[in-house]
């Protein structure tokens, strides 16, 4: 597939795009110049926090070369907030004026380096922009490499980070809610999927995964990678404080999911 690439110095070139994940909303798209171009240094969106200033670059409604600055909003929005189906995705949320012909640009912090790509906006509200974070387009580009595209291992889980909050109210709702401090509960199983085949339940609370005590839905994800078609050992805890321990064959989920 062709594009045109316009730089900042008004120079045109055709484009070839090298790859891409509709998924994400993120490509790789390929120039070649006689000279030689600058580059961005990519930063770590790991790092940020919310309240950090940053600034987004772009053609909105196409004005060249426009900055906005604002700050960061929410380092982790879930696509599930935004209404968005699919599979599960994060954002980070800003502030920063973010129009139509933003799309695509960088995210900027206050060191000049990249931690983000403007992708979308709210519509209907301002001071709502969102950006996929640069750690995940790094990954991403990992898979392009690896496997040419991006392998994303599908369980077939319904999962939900637990807090003490949150146990405290599943305890008082249900006596025999296992005695856990922390873990990730499935409360719901799709049926047919590789985790109903393992022997999932609604309910089980997840609290090691593939030999590493996890807290989080985002250990779990990191710790899959792109593992689809290999055995993984989950340990669960049930009600009444029963112990299990699963084996589950993630599949390659269907990027329409």
């Amino acid at each position: 597939m062709q594009v045109e690439v316009t730089l900042q110095d008004g120079r045109s070139f055709e484009g070839t795009v090298v790859n891409a994940d509709l998924h994400s909303d993120i490509a790789i798209v390929k120039i070649k110049s006689k000279t030689p171009l600058p580059t961005a240094k990519l930063g770590s969106s790991s790092k940020l926090r919310p309240g950090d200033w940053v600034v987004a670059i772009g053609c909105p409604l196409s004005l060249q070369n426009t900055i906005t600055a604002g700050i960061v909003s929410c380092v982790d929005r879930k696509s599930s907030d935004l209404g968005l189906g699919g599979m599960r995705r994060e954002y980070l949320q800003t502030d920063c004026a973010i129009n139509a012909g933003n799309s695509g640009g960088p995210l900027v912090n206050l060191d000049g380096e990249v931690v983000g790509v403007n992708i979308m906006k709210v519509l209907a509200a301002d001071g709502l922009g969102f950006s996929v974070p640069v750690d995940s387009i790094s990954k991403i580009i990992d898979h392009f490499k690896k496997n040419g595209r991006v392998v994303r291992p599908w369980l077939g889980l319904k999962m939900l980070d637990l807090n003490e909050m949150i146990i405290a109210q599943l305890k008082e709702r249900d006596a025999v809610f296992p005695n856990v401090n922390r873990g990730v509960l499935v409360p719901m199983v799709t049926p047919g999927s590789p985790a109903d085949r393992a022997g999932f339940r609604p309910g089980d609370v997840v609290v090691e995964f593939e030999g590493k005590p996890v807290e989080s839905i985002k250990e779990i994800i990191e710790t899959m990678g792109d593992k689809v078609g290999i055995p993984i050992k989950v340990v669960v805890k049930r009600a009444k404080d029963s112990v299990v321990t699963l084996i589950v064959v993630p599949e390659e989920a269907n990027p329409d999911m």
